[in-house]
């Protein structure tokens, strides 16, 4: 899938809040390059660690949420 349509689909999942999805996907990125498992179950070897996160979230494995 495409990078735009990943972001297209992660927008959907967090209420198409831009600022939401990356600061989610910069977190959920920097978890992921200090070690943190992916959640795909997809070969991610290959990949970058912000489209990692970025198809995690738009796959709905990754909940984002707005916590106060």
């Amino acid at each position: 899938m495409r990078t735009e349509q990943l972001t297209a689909k992660a927008l959907e999942k967090v209420d198409f809040d831009k600022y939401l999805l990356a600061n989610a996907v910069g977190k959920r990125a920097e978890a992921i390059a200090n070690g943190a498992k992916p959640c795909l179950d997809i070969d991610t070897s290959g990949m970058k660690y912000a489209e990692i996160a970025l198809r995690e979230i738009a796959e709905g494995k990754i909940i984002v949420s707005i916590e106060g």
